[in-house]
């Protein structure tokens, strides 16, 4: 029996030390990694033909004439931007003039961020810090729009089809 016990024993020794060799060989390590992403800022405007303001058919005894149209601003959330509007003759004041296809006379009008003749002049002196004479806004990741006025004091000029394009420029 003293034998048998101390084969138990001998045999108990044996496995507690081969699982104790087990488990000092079995280890864990730890370390880290990083993830990291750099986001610009990015904005664009959505103008074109459904932004054209057309002020229609009219004699040439009409005054105050007015229109409206919307472009559409879209920037990366929480960024400041800063909307011109210049008119083909470079006008920093937005003070533009209407051409005719054919003919010596011009029409001038004034874009305007409000509406009627007595509402804020919209032109393009914004920059990428200040509003200038533009129109400001704050970017929300989604289109944001925009309502641009034009005004024509009177149209008493030779009867013609007169316009002008409009460059809009976001400035962030």
């Amino acid at each position: 029996m003293t034998m048998t016990i101390r084969s138990s024993v001998v045999l108990a020794s044996v496995a507690f030390a081969a699982i104790s060799a087990t488990g000092a060989r079995a280890a864990t390590e730890t370390d880290t990694f990083d993830i990291s992403l750099e986001i610009t800022a990015a904005c664009s405007v959505t103008a074109g033909s459904a932004s054209d303001i057309d002020l229609g058919t009219v004699a040439s005894t009409a005054t105050d004439l007015s229109g409206s149209s919307t472009i559409t601003v879209n920037c990366s959330n929480t960024v400041p931007y800063f909307v011109g509007l210049a008119p083909s003759n470079n006008a920093t004041d937005g003070a533009g003039e209407l051409d005719p296809a054919s003919g010596p006379d011009t029409v001038p009008y004034q874009l305007r961020s409000a509406s009627g003749s007595s509402g804020a002049i919209w032109g393009n002196t914004a920059t990428t810090t200040a509003v200038g004479n533009g129109v400001s806004g704050t970017g929300n990741g989604a289109d944001q729009t925009l309502t641009v006025y034009v005004t024509v004091d009177d149209a008493n000029y030779a009867p013609a089809v007169y316009s002008d394009t409009v460059t809009v420029t976001v400035n962030y």
